[in-house]
């Protein structure tokens, strides 16, 4: 990468505009951000992976966040001091885009794709490290939010995620750390999941980023 021109991107001898360089500021173009998003996708997932016409609208918001294009996200409603919950039904692609958006910022600071259900595990086999290891500084984000199964640790039961969610809420308070998740789950099942006190701290947490919930499953 080059540092001075991050919105140049070579992937196999191929160089990727995503905009133009104007004195400090870059002025992306979506339509080449899709373009690259499309290559890369490929790359990482298989020639099988593509760019859904009508998953643009979601596209477009995911992009103006993470090219901090504070702008639009202020038309929009979305504020880029929080972090993303990406929902929408089964296979429509959440996890894919928020692997793959990453990379169209290579200059800022990348966080790591964790299954919630991952973390739930560790949980089960070494306690209460676990919750206190991903309240840390370092940048996540937190996939299929919601469909992990409840914590048990030498026969004590505890909601993992919901813990963490709460770690994770004291940390943007304190240091404005934000935290990403992707989830099948709407407002009412994600509170009956976690409880009223979580899901009101979710709401100061994320910007909620939602596909149709008619969007067809792409793994079909």
């Amino acid at each position: 990468m080059n540092t001075n021109q991050p919105h140049i991107i070579q992937e196999t001898g191929v160089e990727y505009h995503l905009g133009e360089l104007k004195g400090n500021h870059i002025h992306y173009d979506f339509t080449k951000i899709l373009i690259y998003l499309d290559a890369k996708g490929k790359l990482l997932f298989g020639k099988n992976f593509k760019i859904y016409e009508e998953d643009e609208v979601v596209l477009y918001k995911l992009c103006i966040y993470f090219i901090r294009d504070f702008e639009a996200c202020e038309k929009l409603n979305i504020d880029p001091s929080k972090g993303i919950l990406l929902s929408g039904p089964v296979g429509c692609g959440k996890t894919s885009l928020m692997k793959l958006l990453r990379y169209i910022v290579p200059h800022h600071k990348p966080y790591e794709v964790i299954p919630a259900r991952n973390i739930t595990f560790a949980f089960n086999n070494i306690g209460y490290k676990t919750i206190q290891e991903y309240g840390n500084s370092s940048f996540y984000c937190f996939d299929d939010l919601g469909v992990e199964t409840t914590g048990r640790h030498f026969g004590k039961d505890c909601n993992v995620m919901g813990e963490i969610i709460l770690s994770r809420y004291d940390l943007f308070l304190q240091r404005k750390i934000r935290t990403h998740a992707t989830t099948n789950l709407n407002a009412q099942e994600l509170e009956e999941r976690y409880g009223n006190r979580v899901r009101s701290r979710m709401r100061q947490l994320f910007n909620l980023i939602a596909f149709d919930e008619k969007s067809k499953d792409k793994r079909v």
